[in-house]
């Protein structure tokens, strides 16, 4: 499958909309790290967090995801930051639903993955995915992650503790495939 070509920009205010719209979307916000309230997140909260963004205040590098069109679909960020280490976490979401399963996901997070090991020096970016968010794994995989080892009782989700998958991609990995 070809993948779909994307654009990562800058986060800008105009972005706020969409986040808290997807924000509100329990199925978009099942496995991602958030609040366990609901609304999540208020509009002004998701303002003064893109702006912590913007202004590189918050420790993270989050980018919006664009289709070539210009449709604002997510968001991917790479944070924990390891300077003396070179590496970082990612993190990543489609918040448009409708472009789910069409391969924008992989596209973004190529483009992160090569700006990280470019333009950040890293040698490895990792993550942590809940064990049973079986899609996002297998696209994981697809890119080149490699498994890691569980992170037991890593998140707290409704109430429940869930394991965590870590997984990571080297330099060498990326570059080579």
């Amino acid at each position: 499958m070809e993948l779909p070509y994307v654009v990562l920009r800058e986060l800008t205010l105009t972005d706020v909309e969409d986040r808290y719209k997807w924000c509100l979307d329990k199925e978009v916000i099942r496995y991602l790290n958030m609040p366990s309230k609901y609304p999540p997140f208020s509009r002004k909260e998701t303002e003064d967090w893109i702006a912590a963004c913007m202004n590189k205040t918050n420790g993270y590098h989050q980018k919006s995801i664009t289709t070539k069109e210009g449709n604002h679909i997510g968001w991917v960020d790479l944070k924990n930051v390891d300077k003396l280490n070179k590496h970082a976490e990612l993190g990543i979401a489609i918040g448009d639903k409708t472009y789910w399963g069409r391969g924008y996901g992989l596209s973004a997070m190529k483009e992160i993955l090569r700006w990280g090991f470019d333009q950040l020096d890293l040698n490895k970016i990792w993550l942590r995915v809940e064990v049973d968010n079986v899609k996002a794994i297998a696209s994981y995989k697809r890119i080149g992650y490699v498994e890691e080892g569980i992170l037991r009782q890593d998140r707290l989700r409704d109430g429940e503790f869930v394991d965590r998958l870590r997984m990571s991609v080297l330099r060498s990995e990326f570059f080579d495939k």
